[in-house]
C-alpha cells in the first residue's frame, strides 16, 4: 500500500529530480568475513569478537566462501557481470568504529560491475517499466557499533558487528521519481530475502542505505546511513526541496556535500572540501580469488524462482490467488509453506473443495483468529493437516461453520488444551457436532420447527422481513443458531425462513 503523500509527489517542473543509491547488506552467513567469530546480531555485546575483529597485530584474515557464495548469488540475480578475478583492498581511515585502521574492502576488482533490476508497473507500486542500472557490487567486512551514551559522555564500543560481512550495491542515478527508489528498495529486500542472502531487517541495521539526490545535472548530495524506507523516502523528499529551494533563491550552485538525517530535515556533515582521502591499496594478506568461468552459470542454475515469479504463479491455477495475497505469502515463507501443504490436502489430493474455498479459509478465517487474539500465526498450534480435517468436516456437514469457528478460536486461544486433540475429540470436549442421528426428512422438519418457534416468538421481525426489510432476516437466523448453540448451519436457517416468510421455494 503506497502511503498517499507519495502517491502525490512530483517533480517540480524545471527541476528534475535524480537519484542514485547505494544499499549495504548484511550476509546471513554463520561466521564472519575474515575470521570464525559468529555472525549473530543478537548476542550479548562482544561476545562475538576474534583477535582479529578488535585488530590485535599479528592476526590474520581468510575469506569466508559462504560469504563470498551469498554475495554471488546477489550478483547473479542482478545479472551483473562478475569480475574473474577478485582482489580486497585496504580502505585507510582513522576511527573508533575500524581498529585495524582502515577497512577491507573491493577497490580495484570489485565482485561485479553492471547489471539491473526491472522494476514492473504489475508488481511494484510505479506507474511504469523501469530498468534500474547498477554501477557496481562489492564484497567489505562491517564496521563496529558505536554505542553514545549522552548522559555518562561515554562511547561505548561492540565488536560484535565489526567484520560481520556485507556487500554494498550501487545503482546508477536512473531513479527520476520517489515511488521508483521506495519500490527498489522493497523489492531488493524481497529478493536478498527470499534468496537467503541477509535476513532483511532495517530496524537492526542488516539493510542500511545511502542516498545521492541531485536537481537538474547539478552537483549531487550524500545522504548516509538511512534505515528505513520511511527515513529514506522523508529525507529524500526533504532533500530535494530544499536543494530546489536554493535554486530558485539564488545562483549559486548546490554545494556537493554528505549530509545526515535527524528524522525532521537533512543536516550537513561534510563538504567536498572535507572529503577524505582513503589511499586505497592491494591488501598484501588475501590473496587473488580466482573464479571459474561458468560460475554465474553454475549459481544461476542453483536459485530458486524470486517472488516475483512465484506470485504470478500463486495467482494462477490451481491457485488463483488475488495479487494481494499471494504477495503476502511470498513475503511470509513460513505461511507460504503451510498455505501450499493445505492446499496439496483439500485440492490436488483428494479435491475435496475448491481453491476458492481453500483461499477463504485460509485468509480469512485462519489469519482472521489469529489477528482476533493478537497472535502471531504458529503451524504448531494447527498444523495444515488438523485444519484441513476441520474443513472438510465442514464440507461433509458434520459441523456447522459456526461451530467451525468456534474451534478455531478454541485452538489459537487455548493452544495447551486443544494442541494434543484432534478435530473429533475438540468437538466432542465442545458437543459441537451437527446433529447425526436424524434423517434427511427429519432434519428439515426440525429445522423448519425451530424457525416457526422463532417467528412465534419475534412476530414484529418476521412482519418486517414480510415487507420487504430483507436484512431483518438474519435477526431470526441469529436467533435460531442460538436455540441450536451452532450446531446446524445458518444456510439451512436462512433458507427456511425465506421459504415461510417469503414463498421463495
Amino acid at each position: 500500500m503506497i502511503p498517499k503523500a507519495l502517491q502525490a509527489w512530483r517533480p517540480e517542473p524545471g527541476f528534475p529530480f535524480k537519484c542514485g543509491l547505494e544499499i549495504h547488506t548484511q550476509l546471513k552467513t554463520k561466521h564472519k568475513l575474515f575470521s570464525l567469530s559468529k555472525n549473530c546480531a543478537e548476542s550479548a555485546p562482544n561476545k562475538n569478537a576474534s583477535f582479529f575483529d578488535v585488530g590485535l597485530p599479528g592476526t590474520f584474515p581468510k575469506l569466508n566462501p559462504e560469504a563470498l557464495l551469498l554475495a554471488l548469488k546477489a550478483a547473479t540475480v542482478m545479472k551483473s557481470r562478475v569480475n574473474p578475478v577478485l582482489s580486497f583492498d585496504r580502505k585507510h581511515y582513522f576511527y573508533l568504529d575500524q581498529p585495524l585502521g582502515y577497512q577491507l574492502t573491493q577497490h580495484y576488482r570489485p565482485l561485479a560491475k553492471g547489471g539491473y533490476l526491472k522494476l514492473n508497473r504489475s508488481f511494484d507500486d510505479v506507474t511504469e517499466d523501469k530498468s534500474i542500472g547498477i554501477e557496481q557490487i562489492q564484497l567489505e567486512q562491517d564496521t563496529a557499533k558505536l554505542n553514545y551514551d549522552a548522559y555518562e559522555k561515554s562511547v561505548a564500543i561492540d565488536f560484535n558487528r565489526a567484520n560481520v560481512p556485507l556487500i554494498e550495491l550501487v545503482t546508477k542515478p536512473d531513479f527520476d521519481h520517489l515511488l521508483q527508489v521506495r519500490a527498489f528498495i522493497k523489492k531488493y529486500i524481497g529478493i536478498m530475502t527470499h534468496l537467503g542472502v541477509c535476513s532483511g531487517d532495517m530496524e537492526n541495521g542488516a539493510m542500511r542505505c545511502d542516498v545521492n539526490v541531485s536537481v537538474v545535472g547539478g552537483n549531487r548530495v550524500e545522504i548516509k546511513n538511512l534505515g528505513s524506507t520511511s527515513e529514506i523516502t522523508a529525507a529524500v523528499v526533504h532533500e530535494y526541496a530544499r536543494q530546489v529551494t536554493h535554486l530558485k533563491s539564488s545562483l549559486d550552485p548546490i554545494d556537493q556535500e554528505t549530509r545526515a538525517w535527524n528524522g525532521k530535515e537533512t543536516v550537513r556533515t561534510r563538504s567536498k572540501e572535507d572529503a577524505v582521502d582513503y589511499r586505497y591499496f592491494p591488501d598484501i594478506e588475501l590473496p587473488l580469488v580466482n573464479l571459474e568461468p561458468t560460475i554465474t552459470e553454475d549459481i544461476a542454475f542453483m536459485l530458486p524462482d524470486l517472488p516475483e515469479q512465484v506470485i504470478k504463479s500463486l495467482m494462477l491455477a490451481p491457485f488463483s490467488l488475488e495479487k494481494k495475497h499471494a504477495r503476502f505469502l511470498v513475503e511470509e515463507p513460513s505461511l507460504l509453506a503451510y498455505y501450499k501443504e493445505l492446499h496439496r490436502l483439500l485440492v490436488s489430493e483428494n479435491k475435496a473443495c475448491l481453491a476458492k474455498t481453500v483461499n477463504n479459509w485460509f485468509f480469512h478465517k485462519l489469519l482472521g483468529t489469529f489477528k482476533k487474539f493478537d497472535q502471531v500465526v504458529d503451524p504448531s498450534i494447527l498444523s495444515a493437516a488438523k485444519f484441513a480435517s476441520l474443513i472438510e468436516m465442514v464440507q461433509r456437514k458434520e459441523v456447522s461453520l459456526t461451530s467451525a469457528k468456534l474451534i478455531l478460536n478454541a485452538l489459537v486461544q487455548s493452544p495447551e488444551t486443544t494442541k494434543d486433540l484432534g478435530i473429533a475429540e475438540i468437538i466432542e470436549h465442545y458437543d459441537l457436532g451437527a446433529p447425526a442421528d436424524l434423517d434427511e426428512g427429519e432434519f428439515a422438519a426440525a429445522v423448519k420447527d425451530i424457525c416457526l418457534d422463532v417467528i412465534t416468538a419475534h412476530p414484529g421481525v418476521a412482519e418486517t422481513v414480510r415487507k420487504g426489510k430483507h436484512n431483518s432476516i438474519k435477526y431470526l437466523i441469529g436467533q435460531a443458531m442460538r436455540e441450536t448453540q451452532g450446531k446446524v448451519d445458518s444456510k439451512s436457517f436462512e433458507a427456511e425462513f425465506k421459504k415461510i416468510l417469503l414463498n421463495d421455494v
